[in-house]
């Protein structure tokens, strides 16, 4: 093990990339962030301290790694939105990468995503395969964590059902419902990559919570864990994706796009490896604590990185 003293974590001001940051400041770690928005006010007040992506500018993004022992990287978009597409995001990574042997980085922690796969028809999921090769081909000493869904307090899926499940009566389940899904909580998921970080062997690990439901399934878990009423009905896909752009229209965001519910049907947000899950924290667990505040506001993607 390697004592962590002096890290970059991209988007420590963003959902994943602050509980790592957290993670690292309570061991007492040195923590500079990159991120699109380096205006925005810090959750670290000034222990953070918030340099631009300069992806363009390679020696500016050179200087900004300089020093840092190791890189945590959770940089990628959602989806494509003025012109930043999946591949784009790759290429940013790549260049990144660049920067930081450059810079002297001993060591990479890249979040990439479950079952993600060059050959997959899905940009989202080939492009993080990509992003996965270039890590491995960086000549960094590295680790890649592969969740599949996260929840904490600041989730935007999890919130999001909990917030349709408490103002409408029906709740659409896209096809059967019967497809898996396999959350791991932001903690443990930023615990498990400040672990893996002081480490030097090549890894690549599926991080994932010990329950795997069904998509259905959770979605009752959430519903009853609010208190809700509504009634789930299966509806084609077309259908569910018909329904999330009307309520995209009413609160302005992107609520599913149509690789989102491709790939949930597909069972891709679970686990294949077969290893025993990293992460301890049960979703049916955690929503009991968290009911009360869960659903009471919309979280907005756009409102979050774009706006």
């Amino acid at each position: 093990m390697t004592e962590l003293s002096n890290c970059v974590v991209t988007g420590a001001f963003g959902y994943t990339g602050r509980y790592i940051a957290r993670a690292l400041l309570e061991r007492g770690a040195d923590v500079r962030t990159i991120t699109g928005r380096p205006d925005r006010p810090s959750p670290f007040g000034d222990r953070v301290e918030a340099h631009p992506f300069s992806f363009d500018d390679p020696e500016a993004l050179t200087r900004t790694l300089a020093g840092a022992d190791v890189l945590f990287n959770t940089y990628w978009v959602r989806f494509p939105r003025g012109g930043l597409t999946h591949e784009r995001a790759v290429r940013n990574i790549e260049a990144m990468l660049r920067c930081a042997r450059q810079a002297g980085v001993r060591r990479v922690v890249h979040v990439s995503i479950t079952n993600a796969s060059a050959d997959s028809t899905l940009p989202y999921f080939r492009g993080k395969a990509l992003a996965e090769r270039a890590v491995r081909e960086s000549g960094l000493s590295y680790a890649i964590l592969r969740p599949a869904l996260t929840f904490g307090p600041e989730d935007i899926l999890i919130n999001n059902i909990a917030w349709l499940a408490r103002r409408f009566p029906v709740l659409p389940v896209p096809g059967d419902g019967g497809y898996g899904v396999q959350p791991v909580f932001v903690e443990d998921l930023a615990e498990l990559a400040v672990r893996v970080g002081a480490e030097s062997g090549d890894l690549e690990i599926d991080a994932v919570g010990p329950e795997a439901p069904s998509y259905e399934e959770m979605v009752r878990m959430i519903v009853g864990a609010v208190d809700s009423r509504c009634l789930l009905v299966r509806v084609p896909r077309w259908m569910a994706m018909a329904g999330a752009s009307l309520i995209g229209v009413m609160v302005r965001d992107v609520v599913l796009t149509r690789d989102e519910i491709k790939g949930l049907s597909a069972g891709l947000l679970v686990s294949r490896s077969g290893a025993e899950p990293p992460c301890p924290t049960r979703l049916s667990d955690w929503l009991g604590g968290a009911a009360q505040h869960l659903g009471r506001r919309w979280a907005s993607e756009i409102a979050r990185h774009y706006a």
